[in-house]
């Protein structure tokens, strides 16, 4: 580009230039990576793959071990304006509901070099995050879309799947519609 005889060079922010990486690494990963799953190979009803979240203090939580429990896989970014409208939500949704075995995963899509912004976001919320580049979830696919939400029943089963609903952002009807007769069920 010139301006005025000049040579201009336009820079790409810091922020962008991990986004782009980010998507590329996944890109990258969903390509090469024989485990990754697609969105049509999740099924309502069949066991939910197996996902191990490793939180922002370095804790290992694998839904394998929250059999029993109601499970809502949440990915999301701090960049992500629907994300941080339906998290306090979600996350006041899970602290109402905790007694009654609800638990949230959250799979930030931040690089790990942003973990202060992404703690300072996560501080407020009342369940575990951690980033999706340092845990495992290849069995919910490539994570194009955010928010995405995926929820386990108390057997292990899938009952929601992000990517067969057009509007997967949680609101409290739908909250109430999908995770409160899971939760009235005996564990």
């Amino acid at each position: 580009m010139r301006s005025e005889g000049r040579s201009v060079v336009i820079r790409p922010t810091r922020r962008a230039t991990r986004r782009v990486a980010g998507a590329l690494a996944l890109f990258g990963c969903s390509a090469l990576c024989g485990s990754v799953a697609y969105a049509t190979s999740l099924h309502i009803g069949a066991p939910a793959p197996t996902a191990t979240l490793v939180t922002l203090d370095g804790q290992r939580i694998s839904t394998s071990e929250l059999r029993g429990n109601v499970v809502i896989l949440t990915f999301w970014a701090t960049w992500c304006v629907p994300c941080r409208e339906e998290l306090p939500l979600l996350s006041a949704y899970a602290k109402a509901h905790a007694s009654q075995g609800l638990v949230v995963l959250g799979f930030s899509l931040d690089e790990p070099d942003t973990a202060r912004e992404v703690r300072e976001v996560a501080r407020s919320y009342s369940f575990p995050v951690g980033f999706l580049a340092k845990s495992n979830a290849a069995g919910y696919g490539r994570i194009w879309r955010m928010p995405a939400n995926f929820t386990i029943d108390r057997e292990g089963r899938l009952v929601d799947n992000a990517w067969k609903d057009k509007q997967s952002s949680w609101t409290q009807e739908r909250l109430e519609r999908i995770v409160g007769p899971l939760l009235e069920r005996p564990r």
